[in-house]
């Protein structure tokens, strides 16, 4: 019998091949299809969303059409003044330009032409509410709740919410509808509320095996997924690239790993990078992240296949990764536990730590920074308060009625049993102070002075130490309802007590490759690799290592993907066609 050999695939063409599949990816695959470009979105994992289907959903985007129709219509020298301050010696007056000019028009486009809608942020202030410029609301949009039965079969490719994140896989979104969970056990419309939304969970669990509203970064992904396949985006998943083909000084092409084997895949107007940058690349950390280099870990709560694939293909054809950033990652504070299974899971610390009732302390007992503060200022403080060499660790403690109130990390408030958080050491639990710091490692003195003071200035409401409750964004983030002077501040009063420890992480990285102003990945000399585009945190980010607000990772990731694939299509959205209808979907709910 002759021997019989097997023939290598065909090549595959297209005009754009977009090279990952979360916010930054599908933001310009979308966009790009729309103007008329065939289009390959190759996805390294089995399924698409990336660390974005993980996240919040929240874009940082001022003067937004959410914003103004709601009467909220600052000039942009306003949000330009804030980044100068924020940013400093970083500010890049083209890269936030064009971020300020076209961040509008990405959600206008994306309301208008697609099946992504969004909900509005007119309540949460920035950051950092003591600096010039900074807002009280109207800076922020988040991904509508979206239907995932518009998915079809494809709802099987969008990856599932951080299962930590829900309430037993029920999504929860956050603002308004978090808020209602939080009350459920203690006011009436609560319960009835959150009884609606648990008994609509059973029947799609025993109709589709899983939650069919999707929220949040869910929802943002979901969304976007819908709107590539109705733009008639092809999607390759279990496709990473290996290689970029690039002829006469221009990028023409990748060699992806596909399930049939090694496919060329040749485009005709480029080739986007939006793989999700380096938090799991243990080499890149070794270098960028300097408590990494003095032997300590990095537990990034980013998704696992984020293995800095983007930064490397760039750099073997002359990009380069930004070196000079305030900070090389989206720094926050980690809480580490280990499921059943076996897995590890990395938990981020966003949401409980401004309740009042919170305290964080170091490896001594004692209190290090305002934990009401964002979670990149909150591992700021913290590193700050580290002696050098040794593991940025801190412990979040509280009381029982907190805990069983707001949660502790992973751990869910009432009526959810904690007891196999506390078997498995996760959570540490003790009948007095002095036994929890025994339990934790800490000086039992110390920690008891801690506590002393902070319940002290928690009953006059005023935190002489670290001014905890003195921004708006500390506000919203506490706890408003309850009558206290102080919506951040309760003391600690009765046991049992409580203590998760958080390690140094990040929800990213920032240190991406350097790009133009309209997304093109630049050479040693700044000048363009033609054919070559980066989004997300593929792209270095234009807050320079800076976290000024919420949603400063994914509103530039949605619009520099809007950016970059406009100038590779090499035609511009008309205005014209960015006028919206009133959206319905508004809200003013808050993180």
């Amino acid at each position: 019998m002759p021997n019989e050999t097997m023939s290598a695939p065909a090549d595959l063409h297209c005009d754009l091949l977009v090279l990952g599949s979360g916010a930054g990816g599908m933001s310009a695959a979308v966009t790009a299809a729309h103007l008329g470009l065939q289009v390959i979105l190759a996805e390294k994992d089995p399924q698409v969303g990336g660390t974005t289907a993980w996240s919040g959903g929240w874009m940082w985007v001022p003067r937004n059409p959410l914003a103004r129709a709601a009467g909220i219509d600052e000039p942009m020298e306003e949000p330009l003044k804030y980044l100068r301050h924020e940013l400093g010696p970083r500010f890049d007056e083209a890269r936030v330009t064009t971020y300020l000019q076209n961040a509008p028009r990405m959600v206008s486009f994306f309301q208008k032409h697609t099946r992504l809608q969004f909900i509005d942020g007119n309540q949460i202030p920035d950051f950092h509410g003591l600096s010039p410029s900074a807002s009280t609301g109207g800076r922020s949009v988040c991904a509508a709740p979206f239907d995932g039965r518009e998915l079809g079969a494809d709802i099987s490719l969008l990856k599932p919410p951080l299962w930590e994140n829900t309430f037993m896989g029920l999504g929860i979104a956050a603002g308004a509808e978090l808020r209602h969970y939080l009350n459920a056990t203690r006011q009436l419309s609560s319960f009835k509320y959150v009884a609606h939304r648990i008994g609509a969970y059973v029947l799609d669990l025993l109709r589709h095996g899983r939650s069919m509203r999707l929220v949040n970064g869910h929802a943002l992904a979901g969304a976007l997924l819908v709107s590539a396949r109705q733009a008639g985006v092809d999607l390759m998943v279990q496709s990473p690239a290996l290689e970029l083909l690039r002829e006469q000084g221009r990028v023409t092409g990748a060699v992806l790993d596909t399930a049939q084997g090694r496919r060329v895949v040749r485009t005709r107007c480029g080739v986007v990078l939006a793989t999700g940058g380096f938090p799991h690349d243990a080499a890149r950390k070794q270098r960028m992240l300097s408590h990494v280099q003095d032997g300590l870990d990095h537990c990034s709560a980013a998704s696992w296949g984020n293995t800095g694939d983007g930064l490397r293909l760039g750099e073997a054809v002359g990009a380069q990764v930004s070196q000079d950033l305030v900070q090389a990652a989206a720094l926050a504070p980690v809480s580490v536990l280990t499921r059943a299974n076996g897995q590890r899971v990395h938990f981020p610390h966003l949401i409980e730590r401004a309740k009042p009732g919170l305290i964080a302390v170091t490896g001594e007992g004692r209190r290090f920074c305002n934990e009401a503060d964002s979670y990149h200022d909150f591992m700021q403080a913290l590193l700050k308060a580290t002696p050098d060499g040794l593991p940025a660790t801190a412990w979040l403690l509280a009381d029982h009625d907190f805990v069983r109130r707001y949660g502790l990390g992973a751990v869910k408030p009432a009526p959810m049993p904690l007891g196999a958080h506390v078997r498995s050491g996760y959570l540490k639990r003790a009948d007095t102070l002095q036994a929890l710091a025994q339990s934790c490692g800490l000086n039992p003195e110390v920690l008891s002075q801690t506590v002393a003071r902070y319940n002290a200035m928690a009953v006059s409401g005023t935190d002489h130490d670290f001014a905890k409750g003195a921004t708006p964004y500390n506000c919203i983030q506490g706890d408003g309802t309850r009558g206290l002077s102080n919506p951040c501040m309760a003391p600690m009063q009765q046991g049992p007590y409580y203590a998760v420890q958080v390690v140094q992480g990040s929800l990213g990285t920032f240190a991406g490759l350097k790009v133009s102003p309209q997304g093109q990945v630049l050479d040693a000399q700044s000048q363009p690799i033609v054919g070559l585009y980066a989004s997300g945190n593929d792209m270095s980010s234009m807050m320079g290592g800076n976290y000024p607000s919420g949603g400063i990772t994914l509103g530039p990731a949605m619009t520099f993907g809007f950016v970059l694939a406009q100038h590779a299509a090499g035609k511009t959205i008309p205005l014209e066609s960015l006028q919206t209808k009133e959206n319905p979907c508004t809200t003013t709910s808050a993180f």
